[in-house]
């Protein structure tokens, strides 16, 4: 029997902020972390390409709360407490100075998430925090003043015991056995799985931003594109994976999305192409793109719409014009499948966010048991969300222990 005042069940980003930070408040508490595998952190590594999206440059509650497609109306009481200056001016005091790029995404100026996991490490062993390996618990039992946890090695006693899990389906089946409910997992940030001969040999091309709607949904979203070798990417699509999470899932991932590239209606397209018409009447549609579309984009368009490499624009008829219309601002692509984002993998669903304790992040169920990160049913969209949601909880939640 390992007698523990505090354990920490999940050695990523959400357990060992949890740690460093009750450590931190209470030096004199024995505080041990206890990861199923033989590495810690592992997500905190391939995050943000290798870089590391600690967080967004977002400041203000009411907007931030906005990304999280579940838990926005949870978050924002948290968010007030501890959010993304907090986070800031946490890894500053460490050494770990972070860098806000065009998008509002923030890395540290290292550009490398070792960075982060280098300054995670330092700390745990500064306050002793202990961190054991290979030790997957199996059951966790209440007990009169704590709890029993025990692993395939190791039996634990604690007097409180955080769960800092992610998507761990086993986990949830245990907070299932202790009364709590769990919402089915599904994948939350995914590319769009697309063959289409409009893209099938344009991989790279970006659209700055286009408006995508799926059809027979009020789900949409506006963005950045990126046409990719399997389909589409970017912000664009990952909102709509993210926002659409639970629907497209229902739909097995086959569906059909429309794309307005110029974010122009349908009335004014026709409009200005009528215009270019006459002013451009001698020029070949096919080699002046029009709209600031990239020329391999604006190619297929046009040859989607029935219209030559070698017609002008004074060749043009009603019928190419609607088509070139068409094209344009409702185009429809049939999705077929989904990729996973880079190697990151965000779900939706986890623990019932009604059973929470969000002063406290304690379950309600049951006391001195508390949560922190992705095991709750919360996710946002990328950009660095994701990780803010673990900093604050895992904060608030280190102050109550």
């Amino acid at each position: 029997m390992i007698e523990k005042d505090i354990i920490i069940v999940g050695g990523g980003a959400a357990g060992f902020f949890t740690a460093i930070n009750a450590a931190e408040k209470n030096p004199h508490l024995k505080i041990a972390v206890l990861e199923r595998g033989k590495d810690v952190l592992t997500k905190v590594k391939i995050s943000g390409g290798g870089r590391c999206n600690v967080t967004h440059a977002e400041f203000i509650p009411q907007e931030l709360v906005l990304n999280y497609p579940r838990g926005e109306k949870e978050l924002l009481g948290p968010f007030h407490t501890f959010m993304t200056g907090d986070t800031i001016e946490w890894f500053e005091k460490r050494g770990v100075e972070l860098k806000i790029e065009d998008d509002g995404r923030m890395f540290p100026v290292s550009d490398s998430s070792q960075t982060i996991i280098d300054c995670f490490l330092n700390d745990v062993e500064k306050y002793g925090v202990e961190v054991l390996k290979n030790q997957p618990v199996t059951t966790l039992k209440p007990l009169e003043n704590g709890w029993e946890i025990q692993t395939k090695n190791d039996v634990y006693h604690c007097k409180k015991v955080v769960l800092a899990t992610g998507s761990n389906p086993k986990i949830w089946k245990v907070l299932e056995y202790l009364g709590h409910t769990v919402a089915a997992p599904v994948p939350s940030l995914f590319t769009f799985n697309i063959k289409d001969e409009r893209i099938k040999n344009i991989p790279g091309v970006v659209v700055k931003n286009v408006e995508i709607t799926v059809q027979n949904t009020a789900l949409a979203s506006s963005g950045p594109l990126l046409i990719t070798h399997w389909g589409m990417s970017a912000p664009s699509i990952l909102k709509l994976s993210a926002y659409g999470a639970l629907e497209l899932a229902k739909m097995d991932y086959k569906f059909a999305i429309s794309i307005n590239f110029i974010g122009k209606s349908s009335p004014d397209c026709m409009a200005s192409l009528k215009a270019i018409k006459k002013e451009l009447n001698r020029k070949t549609v096919y080699k002046f793109p029009q709209f600031d579309l990239p020329k391999r984009l604006w190619y297929q368009l046009v040859l989607a719409a029935d219209i030559t490499e070698v017609m002008r624009w004074a060749d043009l008829n009603k019928q190419q014009l609607e088509a070139l219309t068409n094209q344009l601002t409702e185009a429809e692509f049939m999705v077929d499948g989904k990729s996973t984002f880079k190697e990151e993998f965000v779900t939706a669903g986890g623990l019932n966010l009604k059973e929470i304790d969000f002063k406290t992040y304690e379950s309600k169920l049951h006391p001195n048991l508390y949560f922190s990160g992705e095991i709750l049913n919360i996710d946002a969209v990328t950009g660095g969300f994701n990780f803010q949601n673990a900093w604050t909880g895992a904060y608030i939640l280190a102050q109550n222990l």
